[in-house]
């Protein structure tokens, strides 16, 4: 039954990962089909990323509000060696993942060697973004207030850069379809249980040999590693890195919203919260944005707070305990078995 159960899982995924390879076509064929894919675009872009923050926030259970850091981290590293020493983004992307994993290791090992957790090393992430905006802002070398603008050299693949956009759309349609196979492999590997193990219970973990230091560090550092690659991505595609567009509470609050609602913890919650709350907001920016510039954010928290009463273990939490109602539902009773026993 089990492996019934994993070979439809597989089988499930396949056809939507065949769906999505083929998904640019079918919207080439559709009026405002460059705008939609623009929308999809921007939905695995942000699935990939709170993928990455899951694996700290949801698995190891420290809330960080400043992932902002390792993804202005990654973009300007990437974008810096494209525009100083004109190295390809697609090596520069790897550079750039290993830079927002050293400062990640940094980050983590001072915050949890010291004690701080919950909402203490959720401030401290914050302050950090946000003392990099003003960082960046004032040091010249790397574009200040102004940022960073990446040059546009035409179609060059080896560059990554396109003439449309379907090229950036199998771009991060693989990044998320490897971050959200990590997930899926971490979720079953002892390190996976491990993090869980820590952020249910620290000092039990700890009494049975599990380093709570050592594994929140480590988780740190993959969700830093992965939210730099994914920096470039953002540098490239939307060819303009800003300290406030990449460091600042925006990006920060808008990665981790999606695992929120979409259910923390969970392989599909980061990319569920993306695939609701994306396309709603930038319908909405392009309905309101001229009057109401404001519109997407008090939507975003909107429907935070609406999860956060009524859903607290997300959307996937709650599609979990209805489909295990209806299981239980389905199942007969005691009483029923005998009387069928009888007859």
């Amino acid at each position: 039954m089990k492996k019934n159960l994993q070979g439809g899982h597989f089988i499930g995924f396949a056809l939507l990962f065949l769906f999505l390879v083929l998904l640019p076509l079918l919207l080439t064929r559709i009026p405002k089909g460059k705008y939609y894919l623009h929308i999809v675009i921007l939905v695995l872009m942000y699935a990939y990323l709170s993928t990455a923050w899951n694996v700290l926030g949801g698995y190891a259970g420290q809330h960080s509000l400043g992932n902002g850091l390792y993804l202005g981290v990654g973009a300007y590293i990437s974008t810096m060696l494209f525009l100083k020493l004109g190295l390809t983004p697609w090596v520069g992307m790897w550079i750039a993942g290993v830079g927002a994993a050293l400062l990640g290791w940094f980050v983590g090992y001072v915050c949890f060697r010291y004690g701080l957790k919950g909402g203490y090393f959720a401030l401290v992430t914050i302050a950090l973004a946000e003392a990099a905006v003003y960082l960046t802002t004032n040091i010249r070398w790397v574009g200040g207030a102004r940022g960073l603008e990446v040059t546009w050299l035409g179609h060059r693949p080896l560059l990554m850069q396109f003439g449309g956009k379907t090229g950036y759309y199998y771009i991060i349609l693989a990044m998320a379809v490897l971050a959200i196979l990590y997930t899926a492999w971490l979720d079953r590997r002892r390190f996976g249980y491990y993090l869980v193990a820590v952020r249910e219970n620290e000092r039990a973990a700890d009494a049975l040999g599990v380093d709570p230091v050592k594994i929140k560090t480590q988780a740190n550092i993959i969700s830093a590693f992965m939210t730099g690659v994914g920096g470039t991505f953002f540098a490239q595609y939307f060819t303009y890195v800003h300290p406030r567009l990449v460091f600042g509470e925006g990006p920060s609050v808008q990665i981790l919203l999606f695992s929120i609602i979409g259910g923390l913890g969970t392989v599909w919650g980061p990319s569920v919260g993306a695939l609701i709350l994306v396309p709603v907001a930038e319908f909405t920016r392009a309905q309101l944005g001229g009057s109401f510039a404001g519109a997407p954010l008090l939507l975003y928290g909107a429907v935070l707070m609406i999860v956060m009463l009524f859903m607290p273990y997300g959307i996937l939490g709650v599609v979990k305990n209805v489909s295990q109602k209806f299981g239980q539902r389905a199942k007969p009773t005691t009483s029923e078995l005998s009387e069928q026993a009888g007859g």
